[in-house]
């Protein structure tokens, strides 16, 4: 279906671009782009993090990955979406996520990117493991987020 946006969804092992990321957004006419990178941090609590795993169900998170992307067009008036995820081994102040929405006003790519990366964090079958530096890890579930409202375009 088109909705008159372009989009980039990818998941993926090698590391993730960020000027790749505001080169596509950027294409086109936008009056505003919006990006999120999401970075392994070194503590998570009182936890020193080594690094995380990700791991993923890659056909099912792709195609969950496009259904939150139309959504988001069906949702906000975009010129462009990018989403990243990658998998495999991620070390501190690496980025593990990149979402990024544009659009001709900021607050319609504030929001799509908000709920980009909401609703991937609480339905995209992408897992994350930490690693610790005293040699334990955990699996870590994604809690519920509160989900932003949208508006409905064309109604």
């Amino acid at each position: 279906m088109d909705l008159g946006t372009d989009s980039f969804v990818r998941i993926q092992e090698e590391p993730l671009s960020v000027e790749a990321a505001v080169d596509f957004l950027g294409r086109g006419d936008p009056g505003g782009v919006d990006l999120f990178l999401g970075i392994t941090r070194r503590m998570t609590g009182h936890k020193e993090t080594v690094h995380l795993e990700y791991d993923a169900y890659l056909e099912m998170a792709v195609t969950e990955l496009n259904h939150i992307v139309a959504n988001a067009a069906k949702s906000w008036p975009l010129e462009r979406v990018y989403v990243a995820h990658r998998i495999g081994t991620v070390p501190v102040g690496q980025i593990s996520v990149i979402v990024g929405a544009s659009a001709k006003h900021r607050n319609e790519a504030f929001a799509a990117s908000r709920y980009l990366i909401d609703t991937l964090k609480s339905e995209v079958p992408i897992w994350k493991k930490e690693t610790y530096a005293d040699g334990s890890t955990e699996w870590k579930p994604e809690l519920a987020v509160h989900e932003p409202t949208r508006r409905s375009v064309g109604k």
